[in-house]
């Protein structure tokens, strides 16, 4: 008796002892996730990065002090103004929520930490929770070698850790994680057939439609490998089980978040997931069918049951037809439309071609964001077709359709990050399995083990044998769903067999041992590659910047910070201040003042009207401005110190978006011979913008030439005086500059009015002003 049970509970002790070694490993992975992501508070400080995180930042704040029902129905009066905008029904409140949490749960374990602190750590910590949910994921599709390699991967890979670092307060902090969890317990169901499963599905679901846009990428894909299993014939109920709940829970859930809405049943993003949803329910039907009648009744009733489909599916294409008709843009949101047509923004709505993550990435981004993952993945998929299973096939589904959407929008690069590890995972755990067999067959003796293991081999046939006769019994007496349940089942033992089988095969000990070692080596040389991203590439906050001299000295520029405490502590409360909208948000939650446009980027005309005030003569501008009751106006120049992301580079943008709405803005008016120039051969219209203007005044005195470190140029107008606005800081590295509108009664202070006409005219600017009416109507 002691025998049979020895090799039992060595078996037991091995599975033990193997599930408490992968829990230390996840724990590590969880540890190394959170401690790479640190190199920006460690190197600067713990600051929020970026521009987007400051708003949410500011929302968290107001969330916490305020709480949730005023949340809900806060109507925000310093952005956008005059229009302002209702803050909750416009804003994915899951990175907000999460964070709140996190806070009232460290303040009750009496851990009291600030608001900033949470915000900043909330993306290593949830970096942490992508790595272990990666493991799930990858653990459903090829077992736990390949899960934990793609947990360490993902732990490390530089596109994630490009939005997910110590600071970078941003939605996807928390998506990627609501993201991968979705996809994992989607397969689990898949699986499984748990209704249980299904519901947290659902439930994960919502969570990443709470938290961000991208939901729409799950919406699409889950009905894609639905429609794919159909077509390959591989339903089964789990597929049903794992399709259906998430598509009537998951949407209901969905339109009870504010700023989905109804959006959730009526754009064109959702309507494969409700075209997938009514045909899974006539395949159901039909295999329903099928068992329950014989074969000739049920040919009759599959010619009904697909002539009532068709009729009922054209009708309800007519009304989605009817339906995308009436909207200009077909149903489809700006953004889903730029991923189908990558030319479609930069044809029709520049706002969002301008935004610099909305270009096409370049190849070498791949090898930065990737590194040895983009030579891997072709590998991991190739291991998923041996053999393809309900998973693997979502997993190649996954990386083929991440990929085309990163390569359209190099934000999307954070979407093909988890696919590419997971695949990369595969791959390695898959090589790895092969030559540490080999080498260990080798080693013991290659003699005796594959006896044992064809011995093995031959003990498995006969019952495969006798269940396949069994099943083809089956397949007279039985009905035919029944059969083809037996049928899977000897298929996929047939397939366990061959696993075995190809087992035998042993690589040379050599080979096998060169191959580990390089294999390791790769390994080596990406790790060494993340951790030089984590802390040179992307840990750097935008906010404060930094340069090494020819000698080694640290440079720091925290021009940004002291214009926005200069605003704080200068100018009055309720001041408006006008700028570009990429530092709409920055100001208004550093600064603490009501802002013209912001990083919402809602209200296109309102952006336009800006842009336009830029793109204008000085006293054109002065107008616009004084009509939206502006008193200071801030503008980001880089061309004393070479920081090039600043506001003479975005002005062609500002051109085209103010063009788009006011026609009498035209390009080709400040482009000479085709050109972007700053200098000597500027066209008159660029040399007198209020932009150029604002971002050259008084330059030339710095080094008496004005020469432009980021142009590599000399200004073409160098000496001009302001006759609308005036100088009233401008910081250390002249990075930031604000000016303020010169009132009328300034403006005419020390000049001779020597005619009636001149004194009319005087008069009637001064009426103007004091209505403020909109020039532009």
């Amino acid at each position: 008796m002691a025998a049979p049970e020895n090799p039992q509970q060595q078996a037991t002790i091995r599975h033990a002892f193997g599930n408490v070694l992968s829990f230390l490993i996840l724990l590590l992975i969880g540890v190394l996730a959170f401690s790479i992501r640190l190199f920006s508070v460690i190197k600067y400080e713990s600051v929020i990065h970026e521009f987007d995180p400051y708003f949410n930042y500011r929302v968290t704040q107001f969330l916490i002090k305020s709480g949730v029902y005023d949340f809900w129905n806060w109507f925000d009066d310093r952005t956008w103004y005059p229009l302002g905008r209702v803050i909750g029904g416009t804003v994915y409140p899951g990175l907000t929520l999460t964070a709140g949490t996190l806070w009232r749960i460290f303040n009750a374990l009496n851990i009291p930490l600030t608001v900033e602190t949470v915000c900043v750590f909330t993306a290593p910590i949830f970096s942490a929770f992508a790595s272990w949910a990666t493991y799930l994921l990858t653990k459903e599709v090829k077992g736990v070698g390949a899960g934990l390699t793609a947990a360490a991967l993902l732990a490390m890979v530089p596109s994630y850790i490009s939005r997910s670092v110590a600071g970078s307060y941003d939605n996807e902090a928390v998506a990627i994680f609501a993201l991968i969890i979705t996809f994992y317990l989607y397969i689990k169901t898949l699986n499984t057939g748990s209704l249980f499963y299904a519901t947290l599905n659902a439930i994960a679901y919502f969570y990443m439609v709470c938290s961000w846009g991208g939901y729409t990428f799950i919406i699409n894909l889950i009905p894609m490998h639905v429609l794919l299993c159909i077509v390959t014939g591989r339903y089964s109920s789990r597929l049903y089980i794992a399709y259906a709940p998430l598509v009537v829970l998951g949407t209901l859930l969905a339109a009870l978040v504010p700023v989905v809405g109804f959006n959730a049943v009526m754009t064109s993003e959702h309507f494969a997931s409700f075209l997938v949803f009514i045909i899974i329910h006539v395949v159901a039907l039909v295999y329903y069918i099928k068992g329950i009648l014989t074969p000739k009744m049920f040919r009759v009733a599959v010619t009904l049951v697909v002539s009532v489909g068709l009729i009922v599916g054209f009708a309800v294409l007519a009304v989605l037809i009817a339906l995308v008709a009436s909207s200009p843009t077909k149903g489809w949101s700006g953004r889903s439309l730029s991923l189908l047509d990558p030319t479609y923004a930069s044809k029709y709505i520049p706002i969002i071609a301008s935004v610099s993550e909305h270009q096409p990435p370049t190849w070498p981004s791949y090898f930065m964001d990737l590194n040895v993952l983009a030579f891997l993945v072709p590998a991991g998929i190739i291991a998923c077709f041996m053999p393809l299973s309900d998973a693997s096939s979502f997993a190649v589904l996954y990386i083929v359709t991440s990929v085309y959407f990163s390569g359209v929008m190099v934000r999307l690069m954070l979407v093909l990050a988890p696919a590419a590890c997971i695949m990369s995972g595969i791959a390695l755990s898959e090589a790895f399995d092969v030559l540490t067999r080999s080498i260990k067959l080798q080693l013991l003796g290659a003699t005796e083990n594959p006896q044992i293991n064809a011995g093995d081999a031959t003990n498995v046939t006969p019952n495969d044998a006798v269940k396949t006769e069994k099943s083809e019994d089956s397949v007279k007496e039985r009905s035919s769903r029944k059969s083809k349940k037996k049928e899977k089942e000897n298929v996929e033992k047939a397939s366990s067999v061959s696993r075995k089988e190809k087992r035998l095969l042993v690589l040379p000990l050599e080979a096998s041992i060169i191959a580990v070692f390089l294999l390791v080596l790769l390994g080596a040389f990406y790790v060494v590659h993340c951790v030089w991203a984590a802390a040179e590439a992307y840990s750097a906050p935008s906010i404060v910047l930094t340069t090494r001299s020819n000698d080694g000295g640290l440079h720091v520029f925290d021009d940004f910070r002291e214009a926005y405490a200069w605003l704080s502590h200068n100018t009055e409360v309720d001041d408006k201040v006008a700028s570009w909208w990429d530092y709409g948000y920055q100001t208004t939650a550093m600064a603490n003042r009501t802002v013209i446009v912001d990083n919402n980027t809602w209200n296109n005309t309102h952006i336009a009207t800006v842009g336009t005030a830029m793109s204008s003569p000085e006293k054109a501008a002065w107008e616009i401005f004084n009509s939206l009751d502006v008193k200071y106006v801030l503008v980001v120049f880089g061309g004393l110190v070479g920081y090039p992301s600043d506001d003479i580079n975005k002005f062609l943008w500002m051109v085209r978006i103010g063009g788009g709405v006011f026609p009498h803005i035209k390009e080709p008016d400040y482009l000479r011979d085709g050109q972007y120039r700053i200098d000597a051969q500027a066209t008159p219209t660029m040399l007198n913008s209020l932009m150029y203007k604002l971002s050259y005044y008084r330059f030339v005195e710095t080094d008496g030439r004005g020469f432009d470190r980021v142009r590599h140029t000399e200004i073409g107008k160098k000496h001009f005086k302001l006759t609308h606005f005036e100088e009233v800081f401008t910081t250390h590295h002249w990075m930031v500059r604000l000016y303020k509108l010169k009132s009328p009664k300034n403006r005419i202070r020390g000049k001779t009015k020597k005619s009636k006409s001149k004194a009319t005219t005087t008069t009637s600017s001064k009426r103007i002003g004091t209505r403020k009416k909109n020039p532009w109507h």
